[in-house]
């Protein structure tokens, strides 16, 4: 993973490209791996301090760094998450994870942009619902 000490930032500090593809996506998984290892400090690590977090779905959004640490962290669930891919760009990183709480079971896709130094700046869920097919179409696809 590049060293975001590697990354250019003007003389104010004030970041002058996007995230190089390889940075962002190091921590996104770090971000995910200290989620699922319940290790709240290193999770903070990958945020930054004006993180905004929204979740389309059911209109909620979370302002920075602490709430949306507080956020996972009193998640009254005992969940757990499963990278089954990430797919990174410079300054923006997609991932899809597999959740799972107690039997059930969820897919999330979950949408990343990160600041300069490697930080994530914003966060994105998605947690689509499983549904059946409509009627017609069976001679045209498999069911797995």
């Amino acid at each position: 993973m590049t060293s975001t000490s590697d990354v250019p930032t003007s003389t104010s500090g004030e970041p002058t490209v996007d995230t190089p593809a390889s940075v962002l996506r190091g921590t996104v998984e770090t971000y995910w791996a200290s989620a699922e290892a319940r290790d709240w400090d290193a999770f903070a690590d990958t945020l930054a301090e004006d993180v905004v977090y929204e979740l389309p779905q059911t209109r909620e959004r979370i302002r920075g760094r602490e709430r949306y640490v507080r956020f996972n962290r009193d998640y009254p669930a005992d969940w757990h998450a499963r990278v089954e891919r990430i797919v990174a760009e410079p300054g923006q990183v997609v991932s899809w994870i597999q959740v799972t709480v107690g039997p059930e079971e969820m897919d999330a896709v979950s949408f990343f942009t990160g600041d300069a130094h490697g930080r994530i700046t914003s966060v994105t869920d998605f947690w689509p619902e499983p549904y059946e097919p409509p009627a017609g179409r069976e001679h045209l696809v498999d069911r797995y």
